[in-house]
């Protein structure tokens, strides 16, 4: 049977508790400022006004993710190179609404920052990231509109964390191969190796 009204899915699960609604914050505050600061990895979630919604992860030196100002309303995301697809960059020219799931190595909780988005090439905020190994073309500006601390549940039942879990790179094929079988072409196919030569020339 398929849940098609909101009535019939909040009888399914019930109410929220008040700590999970009060939880929400219109800024970032000191323990949200320092969760970005410490986090390598944040996965980007957008919409364009036809395209299906898109997720997308980034990753940097912890703290890549910055503040413009110590307002704690707007992030700052240099946009590092990619495989110019652009989907996600795309979708911000289109609606502008992004959604940012930040994670840190060893921690389960993770923060929930959601947003309106634009792109700028301003000389000054480009500037800010002029340290960086390969300087953006682009800075990504989110104006913060909703903060919030998710809980640890579903890192936990994963074990993300845990190097037990940790599975060797050799039980799937090298993306060169799978992208071989997937699309064909007369190259052969990128080994592991190859590609990490590849990407080391290129973070």
């Amino acid at each position: 049977m398929q849940i098609t009204t909101l009535e019939s899915l909040r009888s399914l699960y019930g109410q929220p508790r008040e700590r999970s609604l009060k939880k929400q914050l219109s800024t970032l505050d000191a323990h949200a400022r320092r969760f970005i600061e410490l986090s390598p990895f944040v996965i980007l979630a957008s919409h364009g006004s036809l395209a299906l919604p898109d997720a997308s992860p980034r990753g940097g030196e912890p703290g890549f993710v910055r503040l413009k100002s110590d307002d704690g309303q707007t992030l700052l995301l240099p946009d590092s190179p990619g495989n110019n697809r652009l989907d996600t960059l795309e979708n911000i020219v289109e609606t502008g609404r992004l959604g940012l799931l930040f994670l840190i190595p060893g921690i389960d909780e993770s923060l929930r920052v959601n947003g309106h988005a634009t792109l700028s090439t301003d000389p000054d905020l480009l500037a800010r990231f002029a340290d960086t190994r390969r300087p953006p073309k682009l800075v990504i500006e989110i104006e913060v509109a909703e903060v919030y601390l998710h809980c640890a549940k579903a890192l936990m039942r994963s074990a993300l964390w845990d190097p037990a879990g940790r599975v060797e790179r050799a039980v799937m094929p090298s993306m060169g191969e799978m992208l071989k079988d997937q699309i064909g072409g007369d190259a052969p196919a990128e080994t592991q190796a190859q590609m990490l030569a590849r990407y080391a020339q290129d973070l």
